[in-house]
Parts: structure tokens; sequence; C-alpha cells
């Protein structure tokens, strides 16, 4: 697996770098799209380290999606991720997503990593559409509720990872292997 597919039906956009001017629209889709949004100091806060990249999904004139990852040795480590709620479902998260698959390579970074909160089912089964495994449980992994989030990954060789088990966990059950 190593592109995520497009369908020509879906709205076209641009994927290109986060500039500081973005911000406004950034966090116009953060706060609609979360129920604990960043801030913009904690935007800044994570911009500013040197392995931290944003990037942005622009249709026109306009911000519909962003996403902000680490890089890694040997993997990307998305942070957040988030696509306007009046243009999901239109293909823009995928186009993003294949931006950063397009950045792995068999000899350097070779995954991506992302943690999804245990109550974000819909993010779940974007994840899982575009490629990627709920590989475990984070238990409270996120302060701001306590709540668990299942890690989930995208491995650029998917015959690295290990075969699903049998679903006796929520993982295999809420994802159906």
């Amino acid at each position: 697996m190593s592109t995520v597919p497009i369908t020509p039906s879906q709205l076209r956009v641009h994927v290109r770098w986060m500039i500081r001017r973005d911000m406004p629209e950034v966090l116009g889709i953060e706060h609609a799209g979360f129920d604990f949004p960043w801030s913009e100091e904690e935007f800044l806060r994570v911009l500013r380290q040197r392995n931290c990249i944003g990037m942005v999904a622009e249709q026109g004139e306009r911000i519909v999606g962003f996403m902000i990852y680490e890089l890694h040795r040997n993997r990307i480590h998305v942070l957040d991720f988030a696509v306007h709620p009046d243009f999901r479902r239109q293909g823009v998260g995928r186009q993003m997503i294949a931006k950063l698959v397009g950045k792995l390579s068999a000899q350097r970074r070779n995954r991506i990593a992302l943690l999804v909160r245990e109550t974000n089912v819909p993010a779940q089964f974007f994840f899982k559409m575009v490629g990627f495994r709920a590989v475990e449980v984070a238990r409270e992994a996120f302060e701001d509720t306590g709540e668990d989030g299942y890690e989930m990954l995208y491995h650029l060789d998917e015959s690295v990872l290990a075969p699903p088990t049998a679903a006796v966990n929520r993982i295999a059950r809420r994802f159906g292997g």
C-alpha cells in the first residue's frame, strides 16, 4: 500500500506549507472541529520546534484543512489534522494524507503515526479508510479529559505489520479486525 487512492469526483486542493497569515483560518478550523481545540499559543509553540511542520489544504483562496506533524528518524508523527466541517467527505483529508504518504520512503521514514481520541469515531474510520491500523490503546492519553486514545499507524510496507489477531479487544471490535 504505497498510495492513498484519490477519486476524480473529489474537491481538488493544493497542499502547501503553512505560513503565519494562515493562522486565523487554521484556528477557525481547529475551533469548528474539536471540543478541546489548540490555542494559537499552542500552535506557535509546536511550530517553532525544528522538526515540526505545518501544512494547509487550500481550495481557491480558502484554507479548508491543515495538518501539523513532526519528523522523526524513521516516522512522521501527526500531531493535529483537521478539515473544515463544510468540506468533509470531499477528499480533502485524503489528499492531505496522500501528501504525507508521498514523503515516505523504504530507506528512511517508512511510517506515519498518530493518536486519535477514543470518542472521535469519525476520525478513526477516516484513518482506517486511508490505510491506517489501530495498533495500541494509549490509556489516559489526553490530559484535558483523561480519555484514552488509539495509536494508529500507516506503514509504507503493510507486510511488515503483524497479521491481525482475533477480535478480542475494543480496537479490534471497533475496526472489525
